[in-house]
């Protein structure tokens, strides 16, 4: 008979499964050109030129009353957006923490974003401000979602149990927004037999991932429940003012944990490596390795769904070899991944399915053991908030691997090096990880031991 232990714990993991179709179907795959696209019908509208080589220079719409190129819109987007949950994250931390109604605030910020991104379908025509709009409201609260949801690990799961629950979520999470990516990429292909234009398609992929992401989340609203009593008994607009005192007073604290923030830099490092790697594959595999893009749609899938073996499996190895050994062979494994990329030629379409399935291989479980190991490095009281520090410390440096992908490229006239380059943040953020003692840092936060770290 399943114990309500049991049964919150799978709720909980069920809320990756709900979120990961956003970044998955929405930012990774569908967003990025369709926002575009409608950027540039804006901008024929006013009677500019928006053809070839020049549409980023001759076609041009206004944002906030500068004129931009309709190329650059979603750049902008991704900028602005990521400002907004350095600036919301920590605040939705400390509310979170202080009140410890994470149930309600999971909610409420879930189906925020999920309503967001279901009404992406209305964007059409050269109404692209109500997109921008839009995204700005979807990622903004799929960043509050994730900061609490995390906050529960460590309620969930005793110290030798986090390895194990937190990489079943991420597995969940890559097979279920591998199965909605897939659903979706149907929808798209297959238009024209089904009676749809192309945009009409994708229209219908951002109404059915926001539907997916809101019904899924009604998982773990069903399951979860409260473990700690608030921290005050604030009500109202007070709640707010609460919280930013408790924000300023965890950053004074913090920097009594040395060791946590050490782990923190180390992570942040790595992590951008990880980002930059899965955002860059495609436009080396199309670019450098003159891959058609059905070979890259592909690829995307297969990533997706190597993640799910990739996260269990790395739970499976943490339980026997501990979550820091583990993760330090993973980053080996994404030096090698990067290695291989390099050494690719163009044309190569089975080595660089290859790649992918390496790339999957350690994607999921690298950042699902790492999201535990930080978990027992947080003092009692203040998860949430951690984690928002964790979320947008991730956020805030995620421009460096891009930065220095970028500028190898420009200074030597290939993506071949700048992809070589990305070993940088393996290297170095295996190396600070490896210098952090793991087991003193779960004492100085306070914390019980597991068995093997």
């Amino acid at each position: 008979m399943t114990t309500p232990e049991a049964r919150e714990r799978t709720g909980w993991v069920f809320y990756d499964w709900a979120n990961q179709v956003f970044q998955t179907s929405v930012v990774t795959v569908f967003l990025s050109l369709y926002l575009t696209g409608v950027a540039e019908s804006a901008a024929r509208a006013s009677g500019q030129p928006c053809t070839g080589r020049t549409a980023l220079v001759d076609c041009n719409v206004s944002l906030f009353g500068i004129d931009v190129a309709a190329g650059s819109v979603y750049g902008y987007l991704i900028s602005l957006a990521t400002l907004l949950q350095v600036l919301v994250l920590p605040i939705t931390g400390a509310i979170a923490d202080r009140t410890q109604d994470k149930r309600r605030m999971l909610g409420l910020s879930a189906f925020v974003g999920a309503a967001a991104t279901a009404a992406l379908a209305l964007v059409a025509g050269t109404n692209w401000q109500l997109g921008f709009a839009l995204f700005l409201v979807a990622n903004t609260a799929y960043g509050a979602s994730i900061v609490v949801y995390y906050a529960f690990l460590p309620e969930l799961a005793r110290p030798d149990e986090r390895d194990a629950l937190s990489a079943r979520g991420w597995a969940f999470g890559y097979l279920g927004g591998g199965l909605a990516l897939l659903l979706h990429l149907t929808i798209y292909l297959s238009h024209d037999a089904i009676g749809l234009s192309e945009a009409d398609a994708v229209r219908i992929c951002f109404l059915t991932a926001g539907m997916w992401w809101a019904g899924f989340t009604l998982v773990p609203l069903r399951r979860l429940r409260r473990h700690q009593k608030p921290q005050g008994d604030e009500h109202g607009a007070a709640v707010f003012t609460a919280g930013f005192r408790q924000l300023a007073a965890t950053l004074r604290d913090a920097r009594r944990f040395p060791l946590t923030l050490a782990f923190l830099a180390a992570y942040l490092v790595f992590a951008d490596g990880i980002s930059t790697v899965s955002q860059i594959a495609g436009l080396y595999g199309e670019r450098e390795l003159l891959l058609p893009r059905s070979v890259l749609i592909a690829t995307i899938l297969i990533v997706q769904f190597v993640a799910y073996g990739g996260a269990v499996l790395h739970g499976r190895l943490a339980a026997r070899f501990g979550a820091k050994r583990t993760v330090l062979g993973s980053l080996v494994g994404w030096t090698a991944v990067v290695c291989c990329a390099y050494a690719l030629i163009p044309g190569a379409v089975g080595p660089f399915l290859a790649v992918g399935v390496g790339i999957g291989v350690v994607l999921g479980g690298t950042l699902a053991l790492t999201r535990s190991m930080f978990s027992q490095l947080i003092p009692p009281g203040r998860e949430a908030e951690y984690f928002s520090l964790y979320e947008i410390g991730e956020k805030g440096t995620s421009w460096l691997g891009p930065l220095l992908f970028a500028t190898v490229a420009d200074v030597t006239g290939s993506f071949r090096p700048a992809i070589a380059s990305l070993v940088v943040f393996f290297v170095v953020g295996g190396v600070a990880l490896a210098f952090v003692p793991i087991r003193r840092a779960i004492r100085a936060a306070g914390n019980e031991q597991p068995l093997r770290v």
